[in-house]
């Protein structure tokens, strides 16, 4: 199962990326270097190119993962492509994907991969509501219908479970990346994430936020993983990949503009216009008071063994829930502590 979300997309199919990587915007970095000696990071993204990688797109630009004798390739996903099998399979040897639960469902259904970084602190998948009808509570959502995307149907389940709401107490209906359901009335609640301030727009100031993380569902977003294989035969190269990345996210906090420049140049499919408004929201999610503390990319193992009780509670690992130690791992993070940066 999939926590990809539409609204990531600025594309909606898997033909739209092949077209993008046709054009030239599926993003290949080898830098200009005849030695042979440069290791490629094969990047597999669970969505297409956008703001969620600003940070890697910045470290290239900056020279980082040349320094660290890396080339970056980044492996656009998309709504049908199945990024957690590709790194599985090693085709890739890195992921980012939307989302934590994905890569416990993984686990669980025995695919040897494994977190080593969490790109975002907190999730930012939220529930939108109008200023006339408004949902500030997960009581709130009582009695009203919510339109979600069908990958995000179980964040509905946690939700409601956590806060002890019953399932038939709220309709659902299936909707994509836009607004549309809750501007005409069909649903009193939509759900995306905060940064796509496009879709969002049409909302105004009439826009009312209930976060998921808020409502009590702690997820990772942006969770970087690998195989058990690649952490055995190539965590110097893993370490290398973070520490180039870190630096390209700290880079970014630092200097906003030139970040969103970068991936603008890199991308030109992407608005700058879009990107600049977006890009506070998504470095207030890649730095806080934990970055601040442990530096980019921490994550706890508290946390997530919280999300595995939770899904473990709502039947959804059929093989049985992962344990703590096969779908984490704090020993990239303690190999790179020096150097990632602590904004926050």
């Amino acid at each position: 199962m999939s926590h990809t979300f539409d609204r990531r997309s600025f594309l909606q199919t898997t033909g739209a990326a092949a077209s993008l990587a046709a054009s030239g915007t599926m993003m290949s970095v080898l830098p200009a270097r005849a030695d042979g000696h440069l290791y490629t990071i094969r990047m597999q993204l669970g969505w297409l190119a956008s703001n969620g990688i600003m940070g890697e797109v910045m470290a290239n630009h900056l020279g980082y993962f040349e320094e660290e004798g890396l080339a970056l390739e980044i492996v656009p996903g998309g709504p049908n492509v199945d990024g957690v099998a590709a790194v599985a399979s090693g085709a890739n040897n890195l992921g980012s994907i939307s989302s934590s639960p994905s890569l416990m469902l993984a686990r669980s259904a025995g695919l040897p991969i494994k977190c080593i970084a969490a790109g975002y602190q907190q999730h930012p998948f939220t529930y939108f509501s109008l200023a006339d009808n408004p949902v500030r509570t997960p009581q709130d959502l009582i009695g009203k219908t919510v339109a979600t995307q069908g990958t995000a149907r179980i964040l509905l389940s946690a939700l409601l479970a956590h806060n002890g709401i019953s399932e038939d107490d709220v309709d659902v209906i299936v909707m994509g990346g836009d607004m549309s359901a809750l501007m005409t009335g069909q649903a009193q609640v939509a759900t995306g994430w905060t940064t796509n301030v496009s879709a969002l727009s049409i909302l105004g100031d009439q826009r009312v936020d209930m976060a998921l993380w808020d409502a009590g569902i702690q997820l990772y977003a942006n969770p970087y993983y690998t195989t058990d294989d690649m952490l055995a035969e190539h965590s110097d190269k893993l370490q290398a990949a973070i520490r180039a990345i870190s630096r390209g996210w700290g880079a970014a906090y630092e200097d906003p503009e030139a970040a969103v420049d970068a991936l603008v140049a890199a991308y030109p499919n992407l608005d700058r216009d879009s990107e600049m408004e977006a890009a506070p929201l998504v470095l207030g999610y890649s730095f806080n008071d934990q970055t601040a503390e442990r530096g980019w990319g921490t994550m706890t193992a508290e946390n997530w063994q919280a999300q595995i009780d939770i899904y473990d509670r709502l039947d959804q690992f059929t093989s049985g829930a992962p344990a703590l130690e096969d779908i984490m791992t704090m020993d990239i993070l303690e190999a790179t502590a020096d150097t990632r940066p602590t904004f926050g």
